[in-house]
């Protein structure tokens, strides 16, 4: 596995590879992981708890982006030499890339060029990277047209491309070129969740996500802030990132802030309990590939509220397990937010049973059997 982005780093990517690294290895599979040093002192191979097994790390130097809020990254004329050490000592029947950056576009050259198998996998929206860049628009613009096209150069070298949902899929088709792109769901324990159906003593409003500006969480405390006085439920924000101090601000000024909780980073059983104890999860965001947070949410038997944009569509039934609105539209998410918050007890029931039920195609098993495929030179069945 290549990756760029590990744990314990906290976006999907990271944990998408964890836990198919880990239902791998339970499968009987030897996997290895390359990815970043999480500090100076902390590359090389290591072995390393994943998902609660021993895996081998090789962790390559790496150096902290300062315009994020804690990415790191290895630097590009270094990683094809580790690259090469690596696969000369484990020499693997498959590679398999999370990203085409850096660590990805290292292997992927180094597969070519050894005939080894390549599956990549693509979570990244190029637009979303030039939040970090510090650069004027007009070069983003020209940063943009590149990015697009070196994505489809890298990706194209794999023997098979996936993505986690087939509108993202479509994206990958439009922007790149490529084509027979598969789309995969990252897929969940479903097992680790724990949905409590019924009515709450004390409604919650859930989000759970990086809190940057991509995932618009200022929309969802400006609906709230609209609603506040209809209702007695209150938002929790769970995750952590470089919007958490304005959004702060943002909610004092709404005069929601005594009703606003941020929750910061969570342990996974904490998390799994906030998600039993929400009335509803909102998920804001405008650029989501798959959103495993909202799919942890329906696994928690949750109604969901999610912008109408990019793949929530493809896991919110609108009326259904809950309701999509126009995404970047405060009072539009505020009608379906009070509109949840206020059904009769059984029609939210009925929407809980819907998660669930909705939920079901994601299971963890799934996923690994697609990808078991892929690496075998198969097509995934279904």
């Amino acid at each position: 596995m290549g990756n760029d982005t590990f744990p314990p780093d906290v976006n999907g990517a990271a944990t998408f590879t964890e836990r198919l690294v880990g239902g791998l290895i339970r499968r009987g599979h030897d996997v290895r992981v390359m990815a970043p040093a999480t500090s100076r002192r902390t590359s090389g191979t290591r072995s390393e708890l994943v998902d609660g097994v021993e895996t081998t790390v090789y962790r390559i130097p790496s150096w902290r982006w300062y315009p994020h809020e804690w990415l790191r990254f290895s630097l590009p004329w270094m990683v094809p030499g580790h690259a090469r050490r690596v696969l000369d000592s484990f020499q693997p029947d498959a590679i398999h890339i999370q990203s085409h950056l850096v660590m990805g576009r290292a292997l992927a050259r180094e597969a070519k060029a050894r005939g080894i198998r390549l599956v990549a996998t693509n979570h990244i929206m190029p637009e979303n990277l030039l939040d970090f860049t510090l650069m004027p628009d007009f070069m983003n613009r020209a940063l943009l047209s590149w990015a697009v096209r070196d994505a489809g150069t890298i990706l194209g070298m794999a023997d098979a491309v996936t993505t986690p949902t087939q509108l993202a899929a479509d994206y990958l088709t439009r922007t790149t070129g490529l084509t027979g792109v598969i789309p995969i769901s990252c897929g969940l324990n479903l097992e680790n969740y724990l949905p409590r159906p019924g009515g709450r003593d004390r409604d919650r409003v859930l989000f759970v996500g990086r809190i940057n500006t991509e995932k618009q969480i200022d929309v969802l405390l400006r609906a709230f802030a609209q609603i506040s006085g209809r209702v007695t439920a209150e938002v929790v924000v769970a995750g952590d990132g470089d919007q958490r101090e304005p959004l702060i601000h943002l909610a004092d000024q709404l005069g929601i802030g005594d009703r606003v909780r941020f929750a910061g980073r969570v342990t996974d059983a904490e998390l799994r309990q906030l998600y039993s104890d929400a009335a509803v999860f909102v998920m804001p965001s405008i650029a989501e590939l798959q959103s495993i947070a909202t799919m942890e949410a329906m696994a928690s038997g949750l109604p969901i509220i999610a912008a109408d944009a990019m793949a929530l569509p493809h896991l919110v039934r609108d009326g259904e397990n809950g309701y999509l609105f126009r995404p970047s539209d405060p009072e539009d998410l505020a009608a379906k937010l009070l509109r949840v918050l206020t059904e009769p007890l059984p029609e939210r029931e009925r929407m809980q049973r819907a998660s669930l039920r909705l939920v079901a195609k994601h299971a963890l098993s799934h996923t690994l059997d697609a990808f078991e495929a892929l690496y075998r030179g198969e097509r995934p069945r279904g």
